[in-house]
């Protein structure tokens, strides 16, 4: 096995041990204090290492040394200076006689694994059902994870060939481009993918982001059960609605930004609720500054859960601090929190800093801003376009009930004075309703998860000892706080047919309230309750608890079919049927949106190669796959011949010693030099000098030869 798939098997799962050994309380702060200190060190742990991650890559494209040798000595470096940070900790805990970091690592796995077995072993049939199930669906999308290539349409357009770019040019510097997603949407996924392309070589890997981003998104949310005073069959019964929704399961094994922005939005989530028991300490800022960072630099999109989750720590330390009594606590919450946005600038800022240096704004060209985010926020139009969110999100493949909500909403919006197509209210070319039930990652909904969380959100803003009878005070906060996302969502982002996927941060915010609600109906009376009832009382208390238990049974094991069925149907990656990822050929399976295109890509890719030549000029277009070439041509040169930037000038066509075409056959032809000859086949073509100008002949000594 190659070094560099030796380092990224071993170096991060260290790094992010070593973490957790320096993340475990102790002393003062015992974990016995703390709700589920287990899962909080996990928190922290992660958003150790993909600080570490992100900081890197910003670091090493500054320095313009993107390569694989910078980011070996990296990871070997980081655990190293962990090892030694946790050893310095675990002194004054661990007999001097033995060696510490071994000692506390062993320790750290001996205890997770004594846990484990207690908690398996105190369990209840149902529980273990529902713990059982949980675990299946993730190992197996881990086999669809690892065995599927990536071949999801914007990381062929995208998230990938950012990620090829960075690594043929060292540098995290913008290039020409005619796709400006390249480089003006944020990056924090692909920072991460960059580390294994560069350590592996290839995308092998890639995968396996996304589904760990899913494993943390069910820790996050079981902790947040916990932390509103959920028992562990509440925390199973949300973790399971979430494992089992199909946009989960389908983006679990894809190399889409969904998951991990979702994660680290929990991340701010789960830490903040911390802030309503707990003063601030120097570490709770960091790492809440830290996922506030990493939130901001993965997807803009989190910050509208990320935020209202901050204002909360903000109330929560102003009432630990005895505000208003102490007016000195406003001074220090401020400074807290002036703090935090600090370590989420270093994240965040310098990619910022590029944007705004190109196009003179920080969110990009204009372009961007007015395509996704609103732009009209009137209440009339954020309520049409909730009610088409929600029409979206919570479609079924009955189709009545589809046209009947969508004739409501529309006649809704016209008695509001809304147009329900409106372009500033609508994205680019999209109309409302579109079908988005079947199980594709990118638009499939998710009625049974999102409609048991609204239920459980308007119980918990409503009557919150229904739904967390021990800290109906927290509950409610949090459902408010949930609530506010899901408007400021509303109010930010335009209706879209693929938007679901970019829901998903709310549902990972609002499935503790799934969790703790169902689990209250399935709680059965107190023994003194029950003594003071008669025996008709009783009989009716339980009538209503079999219809309880009945309906959440079913409720879950819909949910739970719901689940296989995408991870064995779900497209474009499956375990059964055609496209299976057991029998399809592995440049098949990129091509599975496409069929047609992956004759064409290799017919493209063996003209370069016949040809002999270095230097590949590009045309395309904003959703053209790109991708693919990268894979084809490793050892080639690959430039834009056209670019959206504004500071950044696109090759010359007759600069390059080949070109090939993406799509669109008039820019071609318009780029293509004269002489040459221009060749298409289906999606692709391919323009190359003439013959008797060999591919030795120097681009220089073509430009002469077309001059004369």
């Amino acid at each position: 096995m190659p070094a560099g798939w030796i380092i990224a098997l071993v170096a991060p799962p260290l790094l992010f041990l070593l973490a957790a050994c320096l993340a475990w309380p102790t002393g003062s702060t015992s974990a016995a204090q703390i709700v589920a200190a287990g899962r909080r060190t996990v928190v922290l742990a992660a958003l150790t290492t993909g600080g570490f991650a992100v900081v890197t890559v910003e670091s090493l494209g500054a320095a313009e040394a993107l390569t694989s040798r910078a980011f070996a000595v990296s990871w070997l470096t980081a655990p190293v200076v962990l090892a030694a940070a946790a050893a310095r900790r675990w002194r004054w805990t661990v007999p001097t006689s033995r060696p510490r970091v071994t000692v506390a690592l062993c320790a750290l796995a001996a205890g997770s694994w004594r846990w484990v077995g207690r908690a398996w072993t105190s369990a209840g049939r149902g529980e273990r059902l529902l713990a059982g199930t949980i675990g299946a669906m993730l190992s197996i999308e881990l086999i669809v994870a690892l065995l599927a290539e990536p071949n999801n349409v914007d990381s062929q357009t995208y998230h990938l060939p950012k990620v090829e770019h960075w690594a043929a040019q060292g540098t995290l510097e913008f290039w020409p481009t005619a796709i400006h997603r390249q480089v003006t949407i944020p990056p924090g996924a692909e920072y991460l993918l960059l580390h294994l392309r560069l350590l592996t070589g290839g995308d092998a890997l890639h995968n396996l982001v996304q589904w760990l981003a899913g494993v943390g998104c069910l820790l996050i949310v079981t902790r947040i059960v916990a932390q509103l005073g959920g028992a562990r069959r509440a925390q199973l019964i949300a973790a399971f609605a979430v494992a089992t929704t199909p946009m989960v399961v389908l983006q679990a094994t894809s190399t889409q930004t969904d998951l991990v922005v979702a994660a680290w939005t929990g991340c701010v989530a789960t830490l903040a609720l911390d802030g309503l028991r707990r003063p601030a300490t120097i570490g709770a800022v960091l790492a809440l500054g830290t996922a506030t960072g990493l939130t901001a630099v993965t997807k803009t999109s989190g910050l509208l859960g990320a935020g209202p989750m901050l204002v909360l720590w903000g109330l929560g330390q102003l009432r630990l601090s005895g505000w208003p009594r102490r007016p000195g606590a406003v001074l220090r919450t401020g400074a807290a929190s002036l703090a935090i946005l600090a370590v989420a600038g270093v994240f965040v800022g310098p990619f910022l800093a590029r944007v705004a240096d190109e196009f003179g704004h920080p969110l990009g060209p204009p372009r961007l801003r007015e395509s996704i985010p609103m732009q009209r926020h009137d209440p009339a139009a954020v309520l049409v376009n909730g009610l088409r969110i929600g029409h979206t999100a919570l479609d079924t493949p009955f189709a009545p009930l589809r046209a009947g909500a969508a004739t409501a909403i529309v006649a809704v919006a016209e008695a509001v004075g809304v147009d329900p197509q409106d372009p500033e209210i609508t994205f680019h070319r999209t109309e409302f309703p579109v079908p988005a039930w079947y199980p594709d990652e990118d638009r499939v909904a998710f009625p049974l998860a999102g409609g048991l969380a609204l239920v459980a959100g308007v119980l918990a803003l409503c009557r919150p000892r229904l739904v967390a009878p021990l800290s109906s005070g927290t509950a409610r906060a949090y459902a408010v706080t949930a609530a506010t996302a899901l408007v400021l969502y509303f109010a930010t982002i335009k209706w879209q047919p693929w938007g679901n996927r970019l829901l998903l941060f709310c549902l990972i915010l609002a499935s503790p309230l799934i969790g703790l609600w169902l689990d209250s109906m399935l709680r059965r009376r107190t023994d003194h309750r029950r003594r003071d009832e008669s025996p008709d009382d009783r009989h009716q208390a339980r009538r209503r608890r079999s219809v309880a238990v009945t309906v959440a049974a079913t409720v879950l094991a819909t949910s739970a079919l719901s689940g296989v069925l995408a991870v064995s149907y779900g497209f474009p990656r499956r375990l059964v049927g055609a496209g299976s990822v057991f029998s399809t050929d592995p440049w098949e399976t990129r091509f599975l949106r496409r069929p047609d295109w992956a004759a064409d890509f290799r017919w493209a890719a063996s003209e370069v190669r016949r040809a002999d030549v270095q230097r590949v000029g590009l045309v395309q277009q904003n959703i053209t796959w790109e991708y693919p070439l990268w894979l084809l041509l490793p050892d080639h040169e690959i430039v834009a011949l056209q670019s959206v930037l504004p500071d950044r000038a696109p090759a010359a066509p007759e600069s390059v010693d080949i070109i090939v075409c993406l799509g669109d056959r008039d820019d071609c032809t318009e780029l293509t030099p004269v002489g040459w000859t221009l060749e298409f086949r289906g999606y692709l073509g391919v323009a190359s000098p003439p013959a008797w100008v060999g591919p030795a002949t120097t681009a220089t000594a073509r430009n002469d030869l077309h001059r004369e």
